[in-house]
């Protein structure tokens, strides 16, 4: 009988011994998942953490004036740390600022010379992307009084305005002109700084008619009247956008860059009349 008690005794003990190693291996793998868990919400707050922050000036073509205003609101809605500040001119004008020293973060040019001046002197970020294409347009007072069917009749309207000759869409009027065989007595030419003034100088009656982007001639909207220019008459103008490698705020640059070329700020270009950049 005690024997049997014995063995009874010894059970029991291995009994409560597997249950203990039981509990144990349970308290264990608690702990892992705490541990895990942990880990995870450091990895999420190391995400929060790398959020872009900080503000950016882009220096851009007046002809992206609208387009790049709301491409800008919307690109800081979707990063909340950032704010982005314009400054719209003639391409010519802003990329000679940048030569000149101007801190900006990142630069989207009316065509690709104007950029060409600033990859030559090693200052932009890897290679510039174009995000957009743009065409010339004739513009005229509203109900286009002066009857204007096409270039050949810009001689004979009176004052005609035109960009200035070192901007691009003043570059690319001048080549138009040229391959239709019209030519303009620059008595009779008032230049603007950049296509937004050459607009301005018919929509306010300062002009018969002018040469502009056709993105000009849409935001005006009853403020001029348009005429197409042939397809075989127009220039393209391509345009690329940059980042500047002397940005104090590569990443967010970088990340403004990349959003131009994404599907939204494509709607958005679309919506303003420009080309896609292929």
């Amino acid at each position: 009988m005690k024997t049997a008690r014995s063995m009874v005794a010894l059970v029991l003990l291995a009994l409560v011994a597997l249950v203990a190693t039981g509990c144990g291996s349970d308290a264990g793998s608690g702990d892992g998942g705490a541990e895990a868990g942990a880990t995870t919400t450091a990895a999420a707050a190391g995400g929060r953490g790398e959020a872009l922050e900080g503000e950016i000036t882009v220096s851009a073509a007046a002809s992206l004036t609208e387009a790049y205003t709301q491409i800008g609101a919307d690109f800081e809605t979707a990063h909340p740390g950032t704010t982005v500040t314009f400054t719209f001119d003639s391409s010519g004008t802003l990329s000679q600022q940048i030569l000149d020293g101007a801190p900006v973060d990142a630069f989207a040019s009316a065509d690709e010379a104007n950029m060409a001046k600033l990859t030559d002197q090693d200052l932009v970020d890897g290679e510039p992307q174009v995000f957009a294409r743009n065409q010339l347009v004739i513009v005229t007072k509203p109900g286009n009084p002066a009857g204007i069917e096409g270039l050949a009749d810009l001689p004979g309207a009176g004052v005609v305005a035109l960009c200035a000759a070192s901007a691009p869409c003043g570059r690319f009027a001048a080549q138009v002109l040229e391959g239709a065989g019209v030519a303009l007595d620059e008595s009779s030419v008032t230049r603007g700084q950049n296509a937004k003034a050459t607009l301005t100088a018919v929509a306010e009656g300062d002009a018969a008619a002018g040469i502009v982007y056709v993105t000009d001639a849409r935001a005006a909207g009853d403020a001029v009247a348009a005429v197409a220019i042939p397809e075989e008459r127009n220039a393209v103008a391509t345009y690329p956008i940059g980042v500047l490698a002397g940005s104090g705020h590569l990443d967010v640059a970088r990340a403004f860059a990349e959003y131009v070329l994404g599907d939204e700020a494509q709607a958005v270009l679309k919506e303003h009349g420009f080309l896609p950049p292929s």
